[in-house]
């Protein structure tokens, strides 16, 4: 018995362990990575566009609304964490929801320029 509660007590971050945990600063630095992706992603994508396509101004006005229409997006993400107390913020408790949240942020940067580009290709081809 004594030797599990020691296990236990090993597993259990030390309070200096918990105080570098951030939940608030880890989402926000995750916010601003998967941003920079996602912009140099959507400006990849649109240029790959506008060298492929005649002059048309539309993969342009894509580029500009993306990026600035995930900007909203990406920011509930990081509002919903930065709003934590001080204990909150470093309570391991939280990983579970820190890890969906990542992984939402990240599945947007990285699909997201790929799946609305395309989708106004089909519609440049429709109209």
């Amino acid at each position: 018995m004594e030797k599990a509660l020691q296990t236990e007590q090993a597993k259990a971050p030390t309070k200096g362990e918990a105080l570098k945990l951030d939940w608030r600063k880890k989402m926000s630095d995750n916010v601003a990575y998967g941003l920079l992706v996602y912009t140099a992603l959507q400006i990849f994508v649109t240029m790959h566009e506008i060298q492929g396509s005649s002059a048309s101004i539309l993969p342009l006005f894509v580029l500009v609304v993306l990026v600035a229409a995930i900007i909203p997006l990406f920011r509930n993400f990081e509002r919903r964490w930065e709003h934590l107390t001080d204990e909150q913020a470093h309570n391991p408790g939280f990983k579970a929801a820190f890890r969906r949240d990542q992984v939402r942020v990240w599945l947007l940067a990285a699909v997201l320029p790929f799946a609305i580009t395309g989708l106004f290709k089909v519609l440049s081809i429709l109209f």
